[in-house]
């Protein structure tokens, strides 16, 4: 035995062995009584083992499935006792476990407290109301029953919102400094608490002791902690924010207690009240947490919390008096939330489903890799929105990396959630199992090679071996779908723009890791990746201080972070709206029938008029094109639209556009995406510059036109034209400041956050102020590098059309802004559908503001709605406040770690 080793034992032995009753020794121990003691405690520890089904690591003799078995586990091994005392070289062999159980005791007495039935938390109290149905919370790796909760009913919705209501009177008009104390103080109990919690995590979750003890309730304390620094500065980092209201939280099952906070946290520190609903498999913890903020003295009904089914979350979500919902889930369900509470004015965050890519290149550290990809999908038993599940490998090294992966696999340890030494855990239910097979078999089916490693397969528990997927391709269901599940599919890349194709070609985008040790191809591939959250040489970290969420169907809206506070906040001059919808236009929101010829007697009077000077001469007829790719472009059909003036004489006519040239404009717009997104912030900005310029010389003009459109005076005219001018100067300037910024997070690195692009964005301007309102809408949207397609004034849209001159001396590139003229409502229709489409503004009716939230669901794009009310775009703090950057841009949060010459 080397002698460092036995010098490591002799310390450790000598300081351990006192007290132990099965191994006395005296005080002072030589180093030959150390090789003993320790050998007796080896064969103690590897004969429990043996005997209570302990697991091995590192052993060689495990047997794993080979690609194209059966999906059934092979039969295991008979077990033997050990028929001698093994020596010290027989225990560095097999690395033998023996089992290290968290007692659960503790879970056991506050459950039994609770006669192991627990009813809602509501206004500070336990609240059971008779003659409800009930619900058993199970440990899904023993199939133990641990207690019964409530299925909440309409009445119980009604009660927890009333408690919310009447607390946010109080909670919202605290100061910041009494909230952060609270919120500090609960900080402090889940901290006394944290053993209970993560035992009772780990018992209604099936995860392990050690993510629950070690990742999910630090986390939980480091938010309240996080987030009572942002209540205690809210009045100076939020100045012009206001808290929202009532706050209807609904999060999942695969992190039931960190999740929460994520919306409890920002959401009490903002001023809201909270009702919460936790998933129906797991809803111990959440319960636990609001007698917990009880006990630290949390005023009652700010945190609430129910239990029910899935419909039963519908409910609270579509409670009148909830001002704010906030999810975390599937995509699926996210769709159906966001078209329930559509047209609503209801504020919406979805964090959803993910696909995220583990792109691995050639530079890498291998074993660093293969440790990676445990965290990144065997973690939480691949039960993680982000779990890396897409393994992209440079060829170069694809077989090397595949039989590193298959000998981890190997020793990989599946067993109970309150054994200390398990990897992996129980999946949360048997349905879950069920969801997971079936693609696992779809995916054999389809003529890919299964791998899974069962030799550490508990004989009972609703368990499922680590599997990796090879020989698919970049359409399989296993590749593009989201497994859920401890599931890891492989494709290849050549170079590295194959990498980030590969990478990007997902519905969702959620987060992503990239691993090279060169940091310049780390860089550029994790900025080239569409996600929230982007991982350097690692995977699956979190922070308070670093918001996460997703693009694309990955939902929208960040948890954690100043990003995440701004889900829980609105505009200080804001009130929620709450629009009256007519059905009947709401059913035919988008018709629209091409124009006619003007009626005489209704007074419009001729297209044609005689030209100024007295000439008999008529004028030229004047009918202005769309502005597409940077061209004057005519519309699709042959149909156009007059345009009349206040005094209902016609002024012109403009193109009647449709579903083809909004088409057609995506396409141009989609095209310029890239290279306008890339470039340079300060080059974007001297476009804009000269565009205020440009439209300074033609001041008179511009305002004339407007005059003539709306009726208003020269002067008024004039202030439109100059403040227009204004928010071109103003949104130029932000073109360079408002990048991001570093987090202070807890990675001994950088986390650096990026504000990227939306990417294509389709807005639908307000009738009122023709040029304002279209300035102040196009333009922070481009300047943050997004390319738009705009609908301007359907009654005035000629000044916008005059634009177009401006846009060409100013060296606007093709395509960043197209406009297309016509009927708004129709057009609208049309972008909110287009599945290139990533966001959709639209400032016009109440119908149809519903009508773009609702259709938004299709591929979960961004709106911002103005539910049918009128907004002064005159006023700096209604037209050109923060919200529009808010709106302009995604948090892209890059995680860059250091260590290669000071540990951490």
């Amino acid at each position: 035995m080397p002698k460092r080793l036995l010098s490591i034992f002799f310390f450790s032995i000598q300081a351990n062995c006192q007290g132990q009753p099965s191994f006395s020794r005296p005080r002072s121990l030589s180093l030959h009584d150390c090789v003993s003691e320790f050998e007796s405690r080896a064969a103690f520890s590897m004969a429990s083992t043996m005997q209570n089904g302990g697991t091995k690591r590192g052993s060689r003799k495990r047997v794993s499935q080979a690609e194209g078995n059966d999906s059934a586990p092979p039969a295991k091994a008979a077990r033997t006792e050990p028929s001698a005392k093994p020596c010290v070289a027989d225990i560095f062999e097999t690395l033998e476990y023996g089992p290290a159980p968290e007692s659960a005791a503790v879970a056991n007495k506050w459950l039994e407290e609770h006669d192991r039935a627990l009813g809602h938390f509501i206004d500070g109290k336990w609240y059971k109301p008779a003659d409800r149905s009930t619900y058993d919370s199970v440990n899904q790796a023993t199939g133990e029953k641990l207690a019964t909760t409530l299925q909440g009913t309409n009445e119980d919705v009604d009660v927890a919102v009333t408690a919310a209501r009447k607390a946010f009177k109080n909670w919202s008009t605290l100061s910041g400094h009494a909230r952060a104390r609270h919120l500090y103080a609960i900080a402090r109990n889940v901290q006394k608490h944290m053993r209970l919690l993560a035992v009772i995590e780990a018992m209604d979750n099936g995860k392990t002791i050690r993510e629950t003890r070690d990742c999910d309730v630090p986390l939980v304390a480091r938010h309240f902690y996080h987030h009572a620094g942002w209540a205690q500065l809210f009045d100076t980092e939020f100045a012009g924010w206001k808290s929202i209201g009532v706050v209807g939280a609904i999060v999942p099952w695969n992190f039931p207690l960190m999740l929460l906070t994520w919306k409890v946290c920002p959401a009490l520190a903002a001023g809201n009240t909270v009702v919460l609903k936790p998933a129906s498999y797991t809803r111990l913890s959440a319960l636990l947490l609001a007698e917990i903020c009880s006990e630290a003295g949390l005023p009652p009904g700010v945190f609430n919390v129910v239990t029910g089914n899935g419909a039963f979350g519908s409910k609270l979500a579509e409670h009148s008096d909830v001002d704010k919902v906030a999810f975390t889930g599937s995509t699926g369900v996210g769709q159906l939330l966001r078209r329930s509470t559509a047209g609503t004015g209801k504020k919406l965050s979805l964090e959803l489903g993910g696909k995220s890519p583990f792109v691995v290149f050639d530079s890498a550290d291998l074993d660093s890799v293969v440790e990676g990809a445990v965290d990144a999908i065997w973690f939480n038993q691949g039960q993680v929105c982000s779990a890396g599940s897409r393994l992209i490998v440079q060829e170069t090294i694809y077989e090397t990396v595949v039989k590193k992966v298959k000998e981890r696999m190997a020793h990989l340890r599946l067993g109970s959630s309150l054994d200390k030494c398990m990897d992996m855990g129980a999946i949360v239910d048997p349905s879950q199992r069920r969801s997971i097979d079936e693609m696992v078999q779809r995916a054999r089916r389809e003529g890919a090679d299964v791998h899974q490693a069962y030799a550490c397969m508990p004989e009972n528990g609703c368990f499922y071996p680590p599997t990796l997927v090879t020989n698919v391709s970049t359409v399989s269901n296993i590749v593009q779908e989201e497994v859920f599940g401890p599931v890891l599919a492989v494709l290849t890349f050549r170079t590295p723009k194959e990498a980030i194709a590969l990478a990007n070609n997902t519905k969702f985008g959620l987060a992503a890791s990239v691993w090279s040790e060169e940091i310049n191809v780390a860089m550029e591939v994790a900025i080239s990746i569409k996600a929230g959250a982007v991982w350097i040489n690692g995977h699956n970290l979190f922070d308070a201080a670093a918001g996460f969420g997703g693009y694309r169907e990955s939902g929208f809206g960040r948890d954690g972070g100043k990003e995440g506070m701004y889900e829980y906040v609105r505009p200080s001059w804001e009130e929620r709206a709450r629009p009256v919808v007519d059905e009947k236009k709401l059913a035919t929101f988008g018709a629209t029938v091409p124009g006619r010829p003007l009626n005489p007697n209704d007074g419009h009077g001729p297209l044609i008029h005689a030209i100024e000077g007295g000439s008999s001469l008529p004028s030229i007829d004047r009918t202005t094109k769309m502005y597409i790719g940077g061209a004057q472009k005519r519309p699709d059909a042959t149909y156009s639209r007059p345009v009349l003036g206040a005094d209902g004489k016609a002024l012109g006519n403009v193109g009647e556009g449709n579903r083809k040239d909004i088409r057609e404009a995506v396409e141009a717009a989609f095209k310029a995406a890239p290279g306008w997104g890339k470039r340079a912030a300060h080059n974007r900005a001297q476009i804009t510059y000269y565009m205020a310029e440009n439209l300074e010389l033609r001041r008179q003009e511009f305002a004339t036109r407007i005059c003539q459109m709306t009726g208003c005076s020269e002067t008024e005219g004039l202030r439109e034209v100059d403040l227009s001018i204004e928010r071109l100067y103003h949104w130029s300037a932000y073109a360079d400041k408002f990048g991001g910024t570093v987090q202070e997070t807890t990675l001994y690195g950088a986390t650096v956050k990026i504000h990227e692009p939306v990417g294509v964005i389709g807005i639908a301007c307000p009738e009122e102020h023709p040029l304002l309102g279209f300035v102040s809408l196009f333009a922070p949207a481009v300047v943050r590098g997004n390319t738009i397609v705009i609908i301007p004034s359907q009654k005035h849209p000629l000044s916008a059309c005059d634009l177009y001159q401006v846009f060409e001396t100013s060296d606007l590139p093709g395509g960043v802004v197209n406009i297309v003229t016509g009927d708004r409502d129709h057009l609208s229709k049309y972008l909110v559908e287009h599945q290139n489409v990533e966001a959709m503004w639209y400032f016009g009716s109440s119908e149809g503001s519903r009508f773009v939230e609702a259709n938004s669901a299709e591929n979960v794009k961004r709106t911002w709605v103005n539910y049918g009310e009128a907004r002064d775009w005159t006023s700096t703090e209604q037209g050109q406040g923060q919200e529009f950057l808010y709106h302009a841009i995604e948090c892209k949060n890059i995680w860059i770690p250091m260590g290669e010459i000071f540990a951490n």
